[in-house]
């Protein structure tokens, strides 16, 4: 479908998108870049790429595909150096976890005759860099696509393509109502996980070794969330604190919701929220976006393969 993709970073993301494209047989050539020496030796010692750059504007030289996975805090810095180097024709787009500002950031500094349209692959696992990514992530998940009413059709619908090929399913929304969805579905989830885990190491009365030796489902699960890359969330929340906001807002609300019902024994409202979560729960599952094993459906070796973003 395209002669030459470059990656711009080479994390969870982008090596998993290098390994699906070459399985699929989708792309000529793969060429990366990233800041990080170790970073771009890594990704050509494993051939992810054929040939990894410090600059980012020499891996977009003839690239006919480009795809900024690099955290979203870098964009603007990345779009205005690749910019001038983007060719005739060519297809830009992205992964990043937030959408309204990566059109911001990204679009005024697309040429004329480039087809920028943002989009976020909604899959991941906690773990990092080039060595994290594999062929599957992408099978059976979604991919979001936010191209803007002046979007070209025909880009539209060959990158539309190049991500069913990978494995995923594709739908198209508005970047704003992106950022919305997101923000409950992923976003907050993080930034709750992220504070259970701190609350408890600074309980002063428990000790680090009883948490991690007493660790029950719930709260391995949340380590396993609050496990994710400290930069990519960092620039999430801060390029999307509008929505997440409002969404913490109302968390807020329902959890005052459940703490009423606790303090004055109103067991009827628990089961009936409880109950009402668990359905939920179950249309995930058939929704086919987790599996109903235990333990998540993740394998003993501690795998989280199936976990999204």
């Amino acid at each position: 479908m395209f002669k030459r993709l470059a990656l711009i970073g080479v994390g969870l993301i982008g090596s998993s998108i290098s390994h699906a494209a070459r399985r699929a047989g989708l792309v000529g050539e793969i060429v990366g870049a990233s800041p990080t020496p170790a970073t771009r030796e890594r990704a050509e010692e494993l051939g992810l790429v054929a040939k990894m750059y410090a600059d980012p504007a020499d891996a977009v030289r003839g690239a006919d595909l480009v795809i900024l996975c690099s955290p979203v805090g870098t964009y603007e810095a990345v779009a205005k150096a690749i910019g001038p180097h983007l060719q005739q024709g060519a297809i830009v787009t992205d992964v990043g976890s937030v959408k309204c500002a990566v059109v911001r950031d990204v679009a005024p500094h697309v040429p004329e005759g480039v087809h920028f349209i943002a989009g976020h692959p909604i899959a991941g696992t906690e773990q990092s860099g080039p060595d994290a990514g594999f062929a599957e992530l992408f099978d059976g998940r979604w991919c979001i696509l936010t191209p803007g009413d002046a979007a070209d059709k025909d880009a539209l619908a060959k990158l539309q393509e190049f991500w069913r090929r990978l494995g995923s399913e594709v739908e198209i929304m508005s970047p704003e109502h992106h950022d919305m969805v997101l923000a409950i579905t992923s976003h907050l989830p993080h930034l709750i996980a992220y504070n259970i885990v701190n609350t408890a190491a600074h309980l002063e009365r428990v000790t680090d070794t009883e948490v991690i030796k007493f660790s029950a489902g719930g709260f391995r699960d949340f380590t396993r969330i609050a496990a994710s890359d400290p930069v990519m969330w960092r620039d999430v929340f801060l390029n999307n604190k509008d929505a997440v906001l409002e969404m913490l807002g109302r968390f807020s609300e329902d959890l005052s919701s459940l703490q009423r019902a606790i303090r004055f024994g109103d067991g009827e409202t628990l089961e009936k929220l409880f109950t009402e979560a668990r359905a939920i729960r179950r249309g995930v599952i058939h929704a086919n976006q987790d599996t109903p094993q235990p333990d998540f459906g993740r394998r003993a070796t501690g795998d989280a393969k199936v976990t999204q973003r």
